[in-house]
């Protein structure tokens, strides 16, 4: 049950991050500028980062967040999960705000215009963008917003809140799941300075030191050589060495 828990909240997270990342790339809105005739209509597409950055920053914080919570174990990957949860709601609340028409013919304007003569004049909606030539080309006329980006911002909800849920029961659930493997782990030590007992039941290997292998591989033993599981340290330590004659 709880590997089925693990994997179904880093697929739910992994899931909710993409789909706010797809999301937000997408036109949410577009800012039509009307110059006087003859000069052509002016179309900019806005996209849903364009208008809303925090909600993609977000997403990709998320990302590591469940990085975080495969690496880590116990308390730690509780406070990952705390922390997923917080991304997936701010990236909610981030959408839930106003987008208003002022604000997408401002972002419209900026993208659109040289960085030393852009203007945009509220109703005005004037915008002077740079030409193909180079020169700069003064476009001045009324401005309005078209919006269009309701389903992807559904969209980035169902997204944050698969984060939410991922964050939520990594936070209550996660000290129950699996860690990665200890296999590289450095060998626990006991007080005395012992190697301790493998909890698997592998009895601890002999302590040694260049010196010691050095012995060993002039006796034409090999050092890295796994020790017997039926051999007992304690007794080996207790036999009196034979005499010699």
């Amino acid at each position: 049950m709880s590997k089925r828990e693990y994997g179904a909240a880093l697929f739910a997270g992994a899931a909710g991050a993409g789909l706010i990342l797809l999301a937000v790339r997408e036109r949410w809105a577009q800012a039509v500028f009307t110059p006087p005739k003859p000069l052509a209509q002016q179309v900019v597409g806005v996209s849903g980062n364009d208008l809303v950055p925090v909600a993609g920053a977000l997403a990709l914080a998320a990302l590591a967040g469940l990085a975080a919570v495969i690496a880590t174990r116990g308390i730690l990957r509780r406070a990952a999960g705390v922390l997923l949860a917080l991304f997936g709601a701010g990236a909610g609340a981030a959408v839930t705000t106003t987008i208003t028409a002022a604000t997408v013919v401002s972002v419209a304007a900026s993208h659109v215009a040289s960085p030393e003569s852009a203007a945009v004049s509220g109703a005005a909606g004037s915008t002077t963008s740079g030409s193909p030539g180079g020169a700069a080309l003064v476009l001045t006329g009324t401005g309005h917003a078209v919006m269009a980006g309701t389903p992807w911002r559904l969209a980035v909800m169902a997204g944050a809140l698969l984060i939410f849920a991922a964050g939520l029961a990594t936070a209550l659930r996660g000290q129950d799941w699996a860690v990665m493997s200890a296999r590289y782990d450095l060998p626990r030590r006991r007080t005395d300075g012992a190697a301790a007992p493998d909890p698997r039941g592998a009895p601890p290997r002999r302590p040694g030191d260049s010196a010691s292998m050095w012995e060993s591989l002039s006796g034409g033993e090999d050092p890295t050589d796994e020790p017997d599981p039926d051999f007992d340290f304690g007794e080996a330590a207790q036999e009196e060495p034979a005499s010699v004659e």
